[in-house]
């Protein structure tokens, strides 16, 4: 067997641990102590998670998409496959090191998505653009650390708390979708966003699309009211 060989290291900032890169043969693995946070063979439930909220979008003009976490790609992948021309898509990704392997080490699980024209990298926390926004966006994507229930950055549950979810709601358009990855089902975390005035579609999804994968969770909330 091909064995793994460690590429690069990066701090989680106000974190706990260190994130590491590590590489088999085609295969590659961020990890985060003995969790293993992303497998770029197992991309299913992240792109799940941009088509099932950009086909909510017919019809919208120039749509706006934010986009919480690169990770490897998959969710901006499958969202720039999905969006027209005039979509706008940004992503926040708060580790430096991680845009940097996905330009360096990892461009070709990346492909192009980075240089399409559409597209724009925000370096720093999600939360601090979400909190700054007021309908600005008509898709909000978290792929966020683990889900709700945080494991890389305990920082990262206030986008899940009922104060969180207000700010998203405000940062959204009428009727703008704020869809959510996860590890695990969560049935009070469906609540919590029900409670903070979205209609919510709890999905469960394959790892990879098929049958005996690991089942992760995606929630699909509508903005409801004005």
């Amino acid at each position: 067997m091909i064995p793994w060989v460690l590429l690069d290291t990066a701090k989680v900032p106000n974190g706990s641990g260190e994130l590491r890169l590590k590489k088999r043969g085609a295969e590659f693995s961020i990890m985060l102590g003995s969790n293993e946070l992303m497998n770029s063979r197992l991309s299913g439930s992240e792109e799940a998670l941009a088509r099932l909220s950009c086909l909510r979008l017919q019809g919208r003009q120039r749509p706006q998409i934010l986009i919480g976490g690169l990770g490897m790609g998959f969710t901006l992948r499958a969202a720039v496959a999905e969006l027209g021309p005039d979509a706008q898509v940004t992503v926040a990704e708060l580790v430096p090191a991680v845009v940097a392997w996905a330009r360096g080490p990892m461009a070709e699980v990346f492909g192009d998505s980075l240089t399409d024209p559409r597209v724009s990298i925000f370096a720093g926390d999600v939360r601090g653009l979400i909190r700054s926004s007021r309908s600005a966006y008509d898709v909000i994507l978290l792929d966020v650390d683990n889900g709700p229930e945080g494991l890389a950055r305990k920082a990262n549950d206030s986008l899940y708390d009922l104060s969180g979810l207000s700010s998203a709601r405000t940062a959204l358009t009428p009727g703008g979708i704020f869809a959510v990855w996860s590890s695990t089902s969560n049935k009070a975390f469906t609540r919590q966003l029900r409670k903070a005035g979205f209609g919510v579609d709890e999905v469960g999804v394959r790892a990879n699309g098929t049958r005996g994968d690991a089942r992760h969770t995606i929630w699909i909330a509508t903005k409801q009211g004005s």
